[in-house]
């Protein structure tokens, strides 16, 4: 039996049980026999971007957290939008990024869920595009209402958030299957 790849999924929400994080846990459910899974939901504990750090000296839950990305054959991000932005806490762990090619040519999903998310989602895009993180509009995925479409076990209960959450998996499960490209 072939080994099965591994998907690392970082929650872009600093709250402990947000609709973000049921997200990711309701892919993990419906991904659980295809991928081997690791859930980040640990963005808070680490520590402030230091450019003078960053290429030379990173703190050591920096190096943990560029080497589950680096390992990883495909990236997740779940994500609310906050201010009209992406959270804090995932801008600042992916600053800690920039300095490596950890998400060069990474197959990656992205996921913004929120009341709104359009510019959160806008600029995670940028972000990823920046980054050289590799994705498709098939592998992004906005979740506007996000709390009228979740129940509070994680259920889904829009049928078209079902179905788009379906088609974004199918996507993103081929996305990762594909080789990489030799130009990255």
């Amino acid at each position: 039996m072939p080994k099965k790849q591994t998907l690392f999924i970082i929650v872009g929400s600093a709250a402990r049980q947000s609709a973000n994080l049921q997200l990711a846990e309701y892919f993990a459910r419906l991904n659980a026999g295809q991928f081997e899974l690791t859930l980040f939901n640990d963005l808070k504990t680490l520590p402030h971007f230091d450019p003078d750090l960053s290429a030379d000296a990173p703190p050591e839950a920096i190096v943990r957290f560029r080497n589950e990305i680096e390992k990883a054959d495909g990236i997740l991000i779940s994500t609310p939008e906050y201010v009209f932005s992406i959270p804090s806490g995932l801008k600042n762990a992916i600053e800690w990024c920039v300095s490596t090619t950890v998400f060069s040519g990474k197959p990656t999903g992205l996921i913004t869920a929120s009341a709104n998310g359009q510019k959160g989602h806008e600029e995670l895009k940028l972000i990823m595009k920046t980054v050289m993180a590799r994705f498709t509009d098939e592998t992004t995925l906005l979740i506007q209402g996000i709390k009228g479409k979740i129940n509070e076990e994680g259920g889904i209960t829009d049928s078209r958030t079902k179905e788009a959450l379906a088609k974004f998996s199918a996507a993103f499960s081929q996305l990762v299957k594909m080789p990489v490209p030799d130009n990255v």
